[in-house]
């Protein structure tokens, strides 16, 4: 299926990328050399190699999509920490995400909605029950989304519905481009079997946000959010040319079907950019 103008879903399995230090410094410095430091600070390499493929999704995507050369991309943050791209004539609300867990970095991007992505690696807490590690994000969660953890059924089904509504609110918070301060006790999703998911603000239920949860192996799960430019937080606004979106050309965005993420190698995105 032709991809649509400006909306791609991009993801990298990084425990198939070995690099040696020199392979890795190669791959770093395609990059502006501001966004290096952001990658050496990590201690893991494991960490450094997430860091770096975000960023190098990042580049390469909008090099693919909007045929910017590379040395011209200026990816700026907002004071919350969201990236954007400055200044796209190409698309008024050229909007991208990425987000990185356990094997995988994806990024999601649209023209007109807002995106947000969220990957969770569904992993069994160290030295804890499953029910202690869940108490400890109570406060993140309505009742009613608690009601559904706990009755999901087995010690791993709970754990993994626990991890589809923390997947959802993450998606959603990070599409509006809002900080670690938004309190996720104010989203509660309704679903009927993780199809038609919705949301209730404050407990009001938004009709201007769609979201669909995909199973991308055994241990890792994504969520794409997508929703109105209005919802967005002030400063990430500002980002956007069109705020005021159409009400047919919002339906026509939100309701466009998600397909699967195209699977990138670290050396095709390398290749892409050189």
């Amino acid at each position: 299926m032709e991809e649509e103008a400006g909306v791609r879903r991009w993801l990298v399995d990084i425990t198939r990328w070995r690099p040696s230090p020199g392979q890795f410094d190669a791959a770093a410095a395609l990059l502006p050399s501001h966004e290096r430091p952001a990658i050496a600070r990590f201690v893991k390499e494991d960490d450094r190699k997430r860091a770096l493929v975000s960023r190098l999704l990042q580049y390469s995507l909008v090099h693919h999509v909007l045929r910017i050369p590379l040395h011209q991309i200026n990816i700026c943050r907002t004071p919350e920490g969201k990236p954007y791209l400055k200044d796209c004539s190409t698309f008024p609300n050229f909007n991208f995400n990425t987000s990185h867990q356990g094997d995988y970095v994806g990024i999601a991007s649209e023209p007109l909605c807002l995106v947000g992505l969220d990957i969770v690696s569904v992993s069994k807490p160290q030295g804890e029950t499953t029910t202690e590690f869940i108490s400890n994000f109570s406060s993140y969660l309505t009742d009613h989304e608690c009601n559904c953890i706990v009755r999901a059924g087995t010690s791993s089904e709970v754990l993994t519905e626990f991890y589809r509504y923390w997947c959802l609110k993450e998606a959603f918070v990070k599409a509006i481009g809002a900080g670690v301060g938004f309190g996720l006790h104010r989203l509660e999703f309704h679903h009927e079997h993780w199809t038609n998911i919705s949301v209730c603000i404050d407990g009001e239920v938004s009709k201007q946000w769609r979201f669909w949860l995909l199973k991308l192996d055994e241990n890792h799960l994504a969520c794409i959010a997508k929703g109105h430019p209005e919802d967005g937080v002030s400063s990430y606004k500002e980002t956007l040319s069109n705020a005021t979106v159409a009400e047919e050309q919002l339906h026509s965005a939100l309701e466009n079907r998600e397909e699967a993420f195209t699977l990138w190698t670290v050396e095709e995105l390398t290749q892409s950019m050189e």
